[in-house]
């Protein structure tokens, strides 16, 4: 019994890791349940929201930069739509999520305006559909459990 809860301690923890030292690409990969070594969980798209939202205390800056080149600013908000069509989120990747449309509303706003998008009504369509997920997988587990199964 406490086996296997340390070891899925010590499987979370190498998660973790590995997606903290991956890159935007790899991340999507990840998400995209394109690698080898490492299946996609409600886990690790959690994880990726979290570094996604992540404040560096060094800079005193978010992952994402005002400064930073729009190519990156354009793989940040694809991410963000991969990790919400995905079936592997729960309430903590939809937190992440409006976290994430609060602190970068600036930014998204400022990308559609320069470059001609529609990212932020993307993102924000993108945010209702996967709540809107949530709340059929809530009701389907609501009724699993009055019918006892």
């Amino acid at each position: 019994m406490f086996g296997k809860k340390n070891q899925d301690k010590l499987a979370n923890s190498q998660l973790v890791e590995k997606i903290a030292k991956m890159n935007l690409t790899e991340m999507r990969s990840y998400i995209k349940n394109n690698m080898k070594d490492l299946t996609l969980s409600v886990e690790g798209a959690n994880e990726v929201m979290k570094k996604l939202i992540s404040f560096d205390e060094k800079t005193q800056a978010y992952f994402i930069k005002n400064d930073d080149m729009d190519i990156k600013k354009k793989k940040a908000f694809e991410l963000f739509i991969a990790v919400l069509t995905n079936k592997h989120i729960n309430m903590k990747t939809i937190e992440s999520a409006q976290k994430f449309l609060e602190i970068y509303k600036e930014l998204i706003n400022d990308y559609d305006t320069r470059n001609k998008q529609i990212y932020s009504s993307k993102l924000v369509e993108t945010l209702k559909s996967a709540i809107n997920t949530i709340n059929q997988y809530s009701k389907l587990q609501n009724k699993m459990n009055i019918l006892g199964k």
